[in-house]
């Protein structure tokens, strides 16, 4: 297979997320997969082993939850720029029906589910964050509503108990928590003060039990904390080994799934909750995206490493399920890379391509978020570069998740730069190396990537040849005006206010304020209506390329087909190496 063949073929194989199933009726499970070349939502019945289409919309579906007793499986359709309504179908198949049809459209921010058929939706509009309470056929409840971000993270089996995380205290970025009954009283809140969030995941699998399982940060890292809002007891878990923790009910509601993510790989662990004992789970080396416990005991999970695609394992050692249609074809391994920066020792991961002589032509692949982090996991935009030709360089720079607390909320006054700091120090070594040619370095990412791509080539014009920017802010103040409700809130709380309160950080940190100093062609990828990367912003920003008469391309796109589609996957992963490749040869060439 030649190299351009087994890229796309990496794409276009199907893929699948892991199972979720109903805590009642365990046997009712639902999933995403591209099998159609969109993710849609299926049903798949475990004791027949017959599996059903439940969704099938032009730009794919990004959220799904099956009820707790397996009758009804939710989803949510946008309507575009990442707004829309929650809609519900019978697990067996039948009419879809809108779950809140007095609501007007907004933002998805979760969706809690109880055995009584309550929901309790999120939604983000009109400057305001709201949860509202659904029952079928009768007028829906406002729950909570607050001018800053929140989101319903939980409700208890019995529909008694709602657990919402807010940012009224004016850190969005490290939430409060707070549990409410049906009738909007409070019950109970933890709030551990400015720089530690608590954030709920889910309450006790057992009908009555009150139990609310979270996540704090009261030792600069998430940690599992087992909270009983009525009588305020609580139980932090606390593991020796390194690297941030997350965590499920096991069924039983007497032990906890810990999944430890340590420089870019993950670990299982069983936590007994009487006896305090804690089991390392077998698993492959590489990471875990999901994982979650069955009735009997076993665990499922979804495993998948740089080299090899995919799969749903469990951990009698068993493959769950099958994606329809041909895996993807494997590819190369990462290295890891740890290197001395100005604010600490930094990871990243390598990818060499099997052909060719270092040094070689280099992308510098920046993850988004901020708050998120490469792993050893497979990707198949990063073998498509490692195919053509290019080492591919993932740096987990300060402001990454996963190496603590301290590490990821390190941006807090120098947005954009520190990120860059790390970036540029990892360049450098890797030119140190001999891994890349320092004169054919790309400077690549999305959305947060794509900002700092942009925020790269005017701060640090001599260290790239081109770059290539998706869904990119290119000024921090109009992306604010124009942006959707909870990046706003991001935005407050990661530069200390509104572009009002903080209007130097905002310019500072923004690239159009460096656009004179941009030096090197640039790509540009932008969704029409896109709430997340508003495209006036991205207008303001490529007028002013053209004043300078730099060399840009830009390529729009309906937006909310960017991620769900696959076409639209292959088409721009072509365009972009088609880019790099016009600008940076891939063939060896000595350093002067």
């Amino acid at each position: 297979m030649k190299a351009e063949e087994r890229w796309q073929a990496r794409f276009r194989a199907s893929r699948m997320t892991l199972p979720s199933w109903a805590r009642q009726a365990p046997n009712r499970s639902i999933y995403r997969s591209n099998a159609t070349g969109k993710w849609e939502v299926y049903a798949w019945d475990r004791l027949t082993g017959t599996t059903r289409q439940v969704t099938d919309r032009p730009t794919g579906t990004a959220y799904a939850a099956i009820d707790p007793t397996g009758q009804w499986i939710y989803w949510f359709a946008d309507t575009g720029a990442d707004f829309g309504e929650w809609r519900r179908q019978p697990f067996a198949g039948g009419l879809d029906e809108p779950v809140a049809p007095d609501l007007p459209p907004g933002q998805p921010g979760g969706i809690a589910l109880a055995t009584t058929g309550v929901a309790a939706i999120s939604l983000a509009a009109e400057r305001a964050f709201r949860v509202h309470l659904v029952r079928a056929g009768e007028p829906t409840e406002l729950l909570y509503e607050h001018t800053e971000a929140a989101w319903v993270a939980a409700m208890s089996l019995d529909g008694s108990l709602i657990a919402i995380n807010h940012g009224e205290y004016g850190d969005f970025r490290h939430p409060a928590l707070r549990v409410v009954r049906q009738n909007g009283r409070t019950v109970g809140e933890l709030h551990d003060g400015f720089g530690k969030g608590v954030t709920g995941l889910a309450f006790a699998p057992v009908v009555g039990d009150r139990r609310l399982l979270a996540l704090h940060e009261r030792r600069r890292r998430h940690e599992p904390l087992v909270w009983d809002p009525v009588t305020g007891e609580q139980r932090e878990i606390w593991l020796r080994d390194s690297g941030d923790l997350n965590a499920e009910w096991y069924d039983d509601g007497r032990g906890l799934l810990i999944l430890r993510d340590d420089r870019g790989r993950s670990y299982l662990h069983r936590y007994d909750l009487a006896g305090g004992g804690l089991t390392l789970i077998d698993t492959p080396h590489g990471v875990i995206e999901e994982a979650a416990p069955r009735p009997g005991g076993q665990v499922e999970y979804s495993w998948s490493s740089a080299s090899r695609p995919p799969v749903i394992r469990s951990s009698t050692g068993q493959v769950v399920v099958n994606s329809n249609g041909p895996p993807a074809p494997p590819s190369v391994p990462v290295e890891d890379v740890d290197v001395e920066g100005e604010g600490g020792r930094i990871h990243a991961l390598v990818s060499r391509p099997e052909t060719g002589v270092a040094p070689y032509p280099t992308v510098f692949l920046l993850h988004g978020g901020p708050t998120s982090h490469d792993r050893d996991a497979f990707s198949p935009e990063v073998a498509a570069w490692v195919d053509a030709g290019f080492a591919v360089v993932r740096v987990n720079y300060r402001g990454s998740t996963g190496y603590g607390s301290a590490w990821r909320d390190a941006l807090h006054g120098d947005v954009g730069h520190i990120e860059l700091a790390d970036v540029a120090a990892v360049r450098q070594w890797v030119v140190d190396q001999g891994i890349a040619d320092p004169a054919r370095t790309v400077l690549a990412g999305s959305a947060w990537g794509g900002y700092l791509t942009l925020l790269g080539l005017g701060t640090q014009p001599e260290l790239w040849a081109c770059g290539i920017a998706a869904v990119p802010i290119a000024c921090h103040q109009t992306s604010y005006e124009d942006e959707a409700e909870s990046l706003r809130a991001f935005h407050r709380a990661l530069l200390g206010g509104s572009p009002e309160e903080q209007p130097e950080r905002y310019a500072a940190s923004s690239p159009i304020t460096y656009v004179d100093q941009v030096k090197s062609p640039l790509l540009i990828l932008a969704g029409d209506n896109d709430a997340r990367c508003p495209l006036r912003q991205i207008e303001k920003y490529v007028a002013k390329l053209a004043e300078n008469g730099l060399e840009h391309e830009v390529y729009m796109y309906d937006s909310i087909r960017g991620a769900l589609v696959v076409a639209e996957r292959l088409a721009q992963t072509a365009l972009q190496l088609e880019f790099a490749r016009k600008h940076v040869s891939t063939a060896w060439r000595p350093v002067c």
